[in-house]
């Protein structure tokens, strides 16, 4: 599903085609306004005392910007970034590594943090709390700990799935804020700013439809900005103006909700095959042969955003807005839908 046009993670180099169009300071970053308030205060809090920032939890639906708002942190404390993802450290070292190279106040961005092995996660404990290393040196009889001090430092976590993250783990953070889905008028300045970058001529009702169709996230919205470029360029004199975004949309099978065939499809098994539901979601992955992780994470946040599917203890269920999109009679008061 990460090759699909509306997957809101990054495709295969897509991260090296956004790297121009991300914003690196707080006056730059687009949307998001509560949280930016209280990075922007945290971070000069910081600077004037001249410590270290906080440790940072960061969580919400992929592509809302969690790893480009950990470089801005990076940038605006004038500080290193640091990057890796927590599937990636597979051994103790290898963590211990990266923590004793940081430098003062610099910034560890950990993506996917949730993935990380508990016996990785042990070794943050210490790193975060008193910015220093355990170890264990030697076996049995003769095995001795020995602390290594670290310089002070800023972790940044992101994560997809705040609920997998263990309590010890989560208390360590002591700033935690939940990114959201993006809205139409927040859209309409990131895309009107990404083609300014790209040297695309937009028109403002053309940046409302590519708003309106990229499901409150800006790495779909850029994705989409790329993609109507290019029937602009091939199909049209290259300006994107409305009816050209709305014929590039409708070739790339993107309706007017920012739904793609693998969407309808989810709704329509559920309504179909499932009578509407309640349905768990590995019956639902085995219906239309996707991974259960890929459908949590990628499809219901959005579609549970717009009032299509509910996420009940007993399964998924579609919404009386999910039949009327496709023309159909929502069931009564049958257990169902109410």
């Amino acid at each position: 599903m990460a090759e699909r046009l509306l997957s809101p993670r990054d495709g295969e180099d897509e991260s090296l085609l956004d790297v121009n169009l991300r914003p690196d300071r707080l006056r730059d970053y687009l949307g998001q306004v509560k949280v930016k308030e209280k990075v922007e205060i945290f971070i000069e809090a910081a600077r004037r005392r001249k410590e270290a920032l906080d440790h940072v939890l960061l969580y919400g639906p992929p592509g809302l910007g969690k790893t480009t708002l950990a470089a801005v942190v990076a940038n605006e404390l004038g500080v290193a970034l640091r990057g890796t993802a927590g599937p990636v450290i597979e051994r103790a070292g290898d963590l211990a590594a990266i923590l004793t190279s940081l430098g003062e106040r610099e910034v560890l961005f950990i993506d996917e943090i949730h993935r990380m092995a508990p016996v990785i996660e042990e070794i943050l404990y210490p790193a975060m709390e008193d910015f220093e290393l355990d170890i264990v040196i030697g076996q049995g009889p003769s095995a001795r700990s020995v602390k290594v001090p670290l310089k002070p430092f800023t972790l940044v976590g992101a994560t997809t799935r705040a609920g997998l993250i263990t309590s010890p783990l989560r208390a360590r953070f002591g700033i935690v804020h939940r990114l959201d889905f993006y809205t139409d008028r927040d859209i309409e300045e990131i895309v009107r700013r990404s083609a300014r970058i790209l040297g695309v001529g937009l028109d403002a009702d053309a940046a409302s439809e590519l708003a309106r169709r990229s499901r409150g996230t800006p790495r779909i919205a850029n994705r989409l900005l790329r993609r109507v470029r290019d029937y602009a360029e091939v199909r049209a004199d290259g300006r994107v103006t409305a009816p050209v975004a709305v014929a590039a949309l409708k070739l790339l099978e993107v309706d007017a909700h920012g739904f793609d065939d693998i969407d309808r499809r989810l709704l329509r098994t559920i309504i179909d095959k499932f009578g509407g539901g309640p349905v768990g979601i590995n019956s639902l992955a085995a219906a239309i042969s996707e991974e259960a992780e890929a459908i949590e994470d990628m499809l219901e946040p959005y579609l549970i955003q717009i009032g299509f599917l509910d996420r009940t203890p007993r399964g998924r269920v579609a919404t009386a807005r999910a039949y009327e999109f496709f023309g159909l009679d929502a069931p009564g008061r049958d257990g169902r839908l109410w």
